[in-house]
């Protein structure tokens, strides 16, 4: 019988002692939501949209959101009073979503560069100004469960004032510092409005590549990190790949399609939804409804 108990005794500290499966020792996994082009403006229906967005996206419950610039429509051609109305509005909108968002700047959030505006470069608010005024840096990163974002500023003004992709030197720099303190294991994801990279101009044709001028540069800069994801906006269509078995890039389609009038490149308007576990990222294209009701409000109204 002391035998038998000795036996049991010896079994149970085993167990005890044995390392158990825990939940902290299994690799991470969160999801995010990536909207871009919402476009929002006070008309075309534009708020119940976004509106129906956010509902989509809270939902689905994600970690956080994560935006792809053209938040608003628009500051190009300046107007303080309006344009400060269209953050505001968006800045009250995102308010509603259940968890932290991440704002990425567009084009169209540059305030007055066009030629036809009434304020010029002398303006505090020119350019990245209201934008960084409403929501802060036009670039920066995070960290969130061992993966390391950074959110690019694409944006600059050439010289007959329209907007062009490009990453400038001062942030080029910056990029650079940022890395220094990222280990090389870690795995990154870049948010830009301007592709870095895309097969627009193989499919529409065209000269324009619709991408960041040094996006070579920008690339060559992540040469030795493990990038992962590149997440993107501007052209209003839905498109992804895999370069060299390294690195996924995903365009991110659009909130607003066609100005809030319909689909664009035959695109439905929607949103990127990721699922990351480990090291593996998935993906879907979310259509969070506003075709369906954009559709039938026509009917009613005719």
């Amino acid at each position: 019988m002391k035998y038998l108990l000795l036996i049991f005794v010896l079994f149970l500290n085993s167990c005890l002692l044995e390392p158990q499966e825990n939940a902290n020792d299994q690799p991470e996994s969160f999801e995010f939501a990536f909207l871009t082009d919402i476009h929002i403006r006070p008309d075309m229906n534009a708020p119940k949209g976004f509106q129906m967005a956010i509902d989509a996206v809270n939902k689905l419950n994600p970690d956080f959101v994560l935006t792809g610039g053209d938040l608003i429509f628009d500051a190009l051609r300046g107007n303080k009073s309006r344009s400060d109305s269209l953050f505001v509005l968006y800045k009250n909108m995102v308010q509603q979503f259940n968890m932290p968002i991440y704002h990425c700047l567009g084009n169209h959030d540059l305030f007055a560069i066009y030629e036809e505006s009434p304020e010029d470069k002398n303006h505090p608010d020119y350019k990245y100004g209201m934008f960084e005024r409403h929501l802060g840096n036009s670039y920066y990163s995070f960290d969130h469960k061992g993966w390391h974002f950074i959110v690019l500023n694409s944006l600059d003004v050439t010289d007959d004032k329209r907007y062009r992709g490009s990453i400038n030197e001062l942030q080029m720099k910056w990029l650079k510092n940022n890395l220094e303190r990222v280990d090389k294991s870690t795995p990154i994801v870049v948010v830009t409005h301007i592709p870095l990279i895309t097969t627009w101009q193989f499919v529409n044709g065209g000269s324009g590549t619709r991408t960041v001028d040094n996006s070579a540069e920008v690339f060559q800069v992540f040469e030795d990190y493990n990038l992962k994801l590149v997440l993107q906006g501007h052209i209003h269509w839905t498109e992804s790949g895999i370069v060299n078995n390294r690195f996924q890039f995903i365009t991110g389609g659009s909130i607003a399609g066609n100005g809030w009038k319909g689909r664009r490149h035959n695109t439905r308007e929607g949103f990127v939804y990721v699922k990351v576990k480990d090291d593996d990222v998935k993906w879907q294209y979310v259509d969070h409804g506003w075709e369906k009701e954009r559709l039938e409000m026509q009917v009613q109204f005719n």
